[in-house]
């Protein structure tokens, strides 16, 4: 049983070449940063930011046979860039492979240098790597998707194909590309591991598919109704493409539109040269989709993507006001609410402040948070403690007219629902 070194293994894609590999029998070793949780039996220790010279290595080769660098961002994020992550940390690990005669696949991406960093450090990279004496096999997928969870580009453009009554369309959708499910990316990566010679490999399904085409297809087998589509003008979404280029958030920044509008397919004979290296035949998407029915929780993850969002802001905006409301009522009103009550001797003017401090922290703190579970519960809490606390000291508010307090109920469980959606991995 030959041991393999999986870098990116916690990935979209390096989950279903991990299966991929155990499924054909290797030993996975995962490299993985602790995060301040213990690592699993097949996980070993290593971050890509710190691993930039050859020696760091040794450790995470000990017994490893093969190697796959499943690694990549998207976008550069605080100290995470296309430098470290894609040049400098793969490169030692590709020298400490030559060394000792370790084979390296590696997972690339279709497009054109020109497009971005993201596509331009990758293919940097690949022609470093093949410059070393190394046995080195490059693939480059064009995009990746799965009926079995998306990620990223793909998770919206399930979406915009299981909008309610027409699906979302940018422009008119002549863009295309030649897709390839995550599980056939797998298996070739897999396959890469003992065969295929030297050199760079392009993957996507035989058929260049055009973007409404794609969709259409996803919209038809999510059981969802209608055939037309809603046409956003380009300016809007080039506009968008900026926003989320600016804030460094969103699926679709300015590499990804830039490959989508260039047309992310295939060189000529390359599809049947990765099939015959490989003896992996690259699915269409029809077959794909047929081979699986689609499940409620398929349409749920697909309609709740624009709801999440929007769901997130509205609390956000609830916070935020709550707290520009609590910061500016007049004392004497909020002397005169609590009048006669139990809560008359918890100086309520103060306690009316606190709250409304603490509001619009939440609230800011939604609003920039990366990971905002913890924030969400401590939401909950409040909102837990206020029904709770002005419910005993002041229950003549479960009858205000326009149900003040008695909304809070439906807070509840509209923050454990945020609370499950914020896990976007």
């Amino acid at each position: 049983m030959q041991t393999v070194l999986l870098v990116g293994g916690r990935g979209f894609i390096g989950g279903f070449i991990k299966a991929a590999l155990r499924k054909r029998g290797f030993r996975v070793r995962v490299l993985a940063r602790s995060q301040g949780r213990q690592l699993l039996d097949d996980e070993v220790a290593g971050d890509l930011l710190r691993m930039r010279q050859a020696r760091d290595w040794t450790q995470a080769l000990q017994g490893v046979s093969v190697v796959v660098n499943a690694a990549g961002i998207l976008r550069e994020e605080g100290l995470q860039n296309f430098e470290d992550v894609h040049v400098r940390a793969p490169l030692a690990l590709a020298q400490a492979c030559a060394a000792r005669g370790i084979r390296f696949v590696q997972i690339s991406a279709l497009g054109h240098p020109a497009d971005g960093g993201f596509i331009e450090s990758k293919h940097r990279f690949d022609a470093l790597l093949l410059a070393l004496p190394v046995d080195a096999v490059v693939l480059r997928p064009s995009v990746v998707y799965s009926l079995r969870g998306s990620y990223g580009g793909t998770s919206l453009l399930r979406a915009m194909a299981a909008f309610p009554w027409r699906q979302l369309l940018p422009g008119d959708g002549h863009w295309v590309f030649q897709p390839i499910c995550a599980e056939d990316l797998a298996d070739v990566a897999a396959a890469a591991c003992m065969q295929g010679e030297r050199g760079i490999y392009q993957l996507g399904c035989a058929q260049p598919i055009a973007l409404h085409r794609y969709q259409s297809r996803w919209r038809r087998w999510l059981h969802i109704a209608g055939e037309k589509s809603w046409r956003v003008p380009l300016p809007l979404v080039k506009l968008q493409v900026w926003i989320g280029q600016l804030l460094g958030r969103g699926p679709v920044n300015r590499t990804i539109w830039a490959m989508l509008v260039r047309g992310n397919v295939l060189d000529e004979g390359e599809q049947q040269r990765a099939c015959a290296a490989f003896g992996v035949p690259v699915r269409d998407v029809d077959d794909v989709l047929s081979a699986a029915p689609s499940q409620m929780q398929d349409r749920w993850a697909a309609q709740l993507y624009f709801l999440a969002p929007w769901l997130q802001w509205s609390v956000v905006a609830l916070w935020l006001w709550s707290g520009v409301v609590g910061l500016t009522t007049p004392a004497r009103d909020i002397d005169a609410v609590a009048q006669g009550s139990l809560l008359a001797h918890a100086h309520p003017v103060a306690l009316a402040r606190a709250a409304a401090v603490l509001d619009l922290a939440l609230g800011f703190a939604l609003a920039v948070h990366p990971r905002p579970r913890p924030v969400v519960v401590l939401m909950w809490i409040s909102v837990a403690a206020y029904l709770l606390g002005f419910g005993l000291g002041l229950p003549a508010l479960f009858f205000d007219p326009l149900g003040g307090l008695v909304k809070n109920i439906a807070l509840l469980p509209m923050l454990a629902v945020l609370w499950v959606l914020a896990d976007r991995r």
